[in-house]
């Protein structure tokens, strides 16, 4: 999608894995990095056993005498996947065995150490389990002690507040004002910020990779049907957001109306669906709750019908719409 490989060129900039993992990662070994030595490591090696995986973002540094790798698992989805846990797992295992068949790990040497990254961007609340391990039924008896434990790390992009992002000095925080933004002003202030930060002549590649991402694709979401020129500059981009403020800022007022109708009316329906499963069934599980919350007005008419003649709760959330 167009949107995932917007972030995969922002993210394959040295820069912003740099202000990622500083300014996000609140953990005592990256103040032991050294980022003078970020490299960016050929992820093709996944195309065998998984063909989507390849263009993933991994980069190696140096920590102390070792390396460390970063994988940036850039899926910005809108609902959360249970199953991370399994596939980030997945994918660290593939990145070790590559490491062993082309030779960069010698016999009687150490795994070098892997840092799974997950960013997320979705607006309910990241619920799912973050270790491998809580995933796998517990059986007594010692069969615990061969469960895996992998975990991965999660940035959580709306968790942040406007105020906070705004504070920070950091790429990362730019772009991610930017993805939050709900007005042209907003657009326009973290605009400003990379403007002035990415003044010098080696950060001609990451301008032009921000700029391809607000024309192609942030741009475009916020005002569906209009034409966003090409741009090749950050200061092209802003320029033309000056030329079009008054007539963009009626339009997403005019559009957030709309949407917070629209929601407003969704969540009035998960509200009641819940209690009527109250009523039919008495407490319910938490993850019917979490489906509920989550689900559209489609899947929530649906849901309400089958209660009439549903005998269980799997009876009425079984997929067969």
């Amino acid at each position: 999608m167009a949107f995932d490989s917007g972030y995969r060129h922002l993210f394959s900039h040295a820069e912003m894995v740099r202000d990622l993992l500083c300014g996000f990662v609140h953990e005592a070994w990256v103040a032991q990095l050294d980022f003078a030595s970020l490299e960016k490591v050929n992820g093709s090696y996944v195309t065998d056993d998984l063909k989507d995986r390849c263009d993933d973002v991994i980069w190696r540094v140096r920590w102390g005498e070792s390396w460390l790798y970063v994988y940036l698992l850039l899926e910005f989805q809108s609902k959360v996947d249970r199953w991370m846990a399994v596939r980030m797992t997945a994918y660290t295992m593939l990145l070790y065995q590559d490491l062993i068949k082309s030779g960069q790990v010698k016999a009687g040497e150490p795994l070098p150490p892997v840092v799974p990254l997950v960013l997320y961007n979705g607006k309910p609340d990241w619920t799912a389990e973050q270790d491998v391990e809580a995933l796998i039924a517990s059986v007594p008896g010692g069969l615990e002690r061969y469960r895996p434990r992998m975990r991965y790390l999660l940035i959580d992009e709306m968790r942040h507040g406007d105020a906070e992002l705004g504070a920070m000095r950091n790429l990362v925080a730019a772009l991610f004002r930017l993805e939050k933004s709900r007005s042209v002003e907003e657009i326009r202030s973290a605009l400003g910020c990379l403007i002035d930060w990415l003044k010098a002549p080696e950060q001609a590649s990451l301008r032009r990779a921000f700029t391809v991402m607000l024309g192609r694709v942030l741009l475009p979401r916020r005002v569906p049907g209009q034409s966003v020129p090409e741009m090749r500059d950050l200061q092209e981009v802003e320029t033309m957001l000056a030329e079009t403020v008054q007539e963009w800022t009626q339009q997403w007022e005019a559009k957030g109306l709309l949407q917070g109708r629209q929601e407003g009316r969704q969540e009035g329906e998960a509200a009641m669906l819940l209690r009527q499963l109250y009523r039919r069934f008495g407490m319910v599980p938490d993850w019917v709750g979490e489906k509920v919350s989550q689900a559209d007005s489609q899947a929530l008419e649906a849901w309400s019908l089958r209660i009439l003649d549903a005998q269980s709760l799997d009876e009425i959330f079984a997929t067969r719409m």
